[in-house]
């Protein structure tokens, strides 16, 4: 985070919590700059930057003030999850496809949906290195590596692991139409059905239905907004269910948004390896981190073989493109012959798209651009649940992603809320749809990666009208 940036935060922060409140005057910049030892141009930025979120507004020959419009973000959701410690048979999928489907039309605000708004990638870019590609193909390419992927593709993934701090070799990497089948096949490759595995509570819908599809048994395990599934409660599961597979998203978890510590991540892998459970590590949103450097990998910490790392380009670069890869670690065979007796391989004109896109270059220019968009709409999203929603509503505060987990006055009731929203042209996705045993009734999960703009606003109003009255 630049200096600018920093100090921003800051102020803002004081904003949010009322220790700046609307009218009170911010330090000038000549006050600032002595105090903070930075330069005017710093505390300029820092200003235009606030200016701009509409925290404050500058008074001519006065200085700057906190905006009377500035609106304190909602009291921090930070309370560990309390699931049952009981194995369940998944049954979900039907639940699940209703909400969904039923939201899958241009005219519904998407604050439902799981992908960010298609305008916030380089899709023209990616259009030009696709056309490229076709043209230059060479014959032999399109049976070349089949089942494990492009081999240019798999040596540009292998040096983003490089520059997260992991040594890969590329013949390790299996190329995935998508993260979730990358998923699926490291699922497959350890499981057989009726079988147990661990998840966290609440969890993707997607694991779910997973869990679901191969007959698996779901324990779902206490697990904290903030910082991830809790350890000393992980391992209480291990023991009594001897599970066969833990699946897991430790870096801005879905539907929560939490970041485990880097040491946490440290200490989780270390407990799976003693109890020889693989880890199945979900990590789609990575590379959406709002501070300065990448959350490290779990798969990081991996000497054992264990943790199947699993991602893909669908929430960063290419939405559409089905781009995935496991890193299955040990499991590398079992997931490419798994691999080749279900889909063979992926199509080659998309992975060479993106191949050429990373080898030319500005794929972390665009990532820059996309986390400030994306942080810059949370604090608008965050701002209008605190500003809408009744009292009594929580909400998370994640540092990636693009998901608010917004929890509820106790009774209202997330389905009938979701039902009530789709009739005025809005999608939510509703709690239970995250819970093996459809728990989270009142709780919903926002996407703020779509545009903020009076569309949305006015929706975020209504979904606060409808939660007040059903309180």
């Amino acid at each position: 985070m630049k200096l600018y940036e920093a100090l921003a935060a800051e102020l803002a922060a004081a904003i949010h919590a009322g220790e700046l409140r609307a009218g009170d005057r911010l330090p000038s910049v000549r006050q600032a700059t002595a105090n903070r030892g930075v330069s005017a141009s710093t505390v300029f930025q820092a200003y235009y930057l606030l200016e701009g979120q509409g925290l404050i507004r500058a008074r001519d020959r006065s200085g700057y003030y906190v905006s009377h419009g500035a609106r304190l973000l909602p009291p921090e959701a930070d309370t560990p999850s309390h699931p049952v410690d009981e194995a369940a048979v998944v049954d979900i999928s039907n639940t699940v496809f209703e909400v969904l489907e039923s939201a899958m039309t241009r005219e519904i605000v998407p604050l439902g949906s799981a992908f960010p708004g298609p305008l916030l990638f380089p899709l023209d870019r990616l259009g030009r290195d696709s056309g490229a590609a076709a043209r230059r193909l060479d014959p032999w390419s399109t049976v070349d590596d089949l089942t494990p992927g492009h081999a240019d593709l798999r040596r540009q993934i292998a040096l983003r692991y490089l520059a997260a701090g992991l040594q890969v070799h590329p013949d390790e990497i299996v190329v995935t139409n998508g993260a979730l089948e990358a998923l699926n096949l490291c699922l497959a490759a350890v499981t057989q059905p009726g079988d147990t595995v661990l998840i966290e509570a609440p969890t993707f819908y997607a694991a779910l239905q997973s869990l679901e599809d191969r007959r698996l048994e779901a324990v779902e395990v206490p697990t904290h907004p903030r910082e991830g599934i809790q350890l000393d409660a992980l391992e209480r599961a291990i023991l009594r269910h001897r599970p066969k597979a833990c699946w897991l998203m430790t870096t801005f978890q879905n539907p929560l948004g939490g970041l485990m510590p880097d040491a946490k991540k440290r200490a989780l892998v270390e407990l799976l390896a003693r109890h020889e459970v693989p880890l199945i590590e979900d990590d789609v949103y990575g590379e959406l981190y709002f501070g300065t450097r990448r959350p490290a990998l779990a798969k990081s910490f991996d000497t054992a073989g264990l943790v199947m790392h699993c991602s893909s380009f669908s929430k960063s670069l290419a939405p559409g493109y089905r781009v995935g890869w496991a890193l299955p670690g040990r499991y590398v065979r079992a997931v490419a012959r798994r691999k080749l007796t279900t889909s063979l391989a992926c199509p080659i004109l998309p992975q060479m798209a993106v191949a050429r896109y990373l080898e030319k270059g500005g794929y972390d220019r665009h990532l820059r651009r996309l986390r400030k968009i994306l942080q810059m709409r949370q604090t608008a999203f965050a701002q209008a649940v605190g500003h809408y929603f009744p009292s009594g509503t929580r909400a998370t505060r994640p540092v990636g992603g693009y998901f608010l987990w917004v929890e509820m006055p106790e009774g209202v009731d997330a389905l009938e809320i979701h039902r009530q929203a789709l009739s005025c042209g809005i999608s939510v996705a509703p709690g239970p749809i995250f819970s093996a045993k459809r728990e989270f009734t009142n709780c919903l999960r926002l996407n703020y990666g779509h545009a903020w703009d009076e569309r949305t606003e006015a929706a975020i109003k209504t979904l606060g009208t409808l939660v007040a009255a059903a309180k």
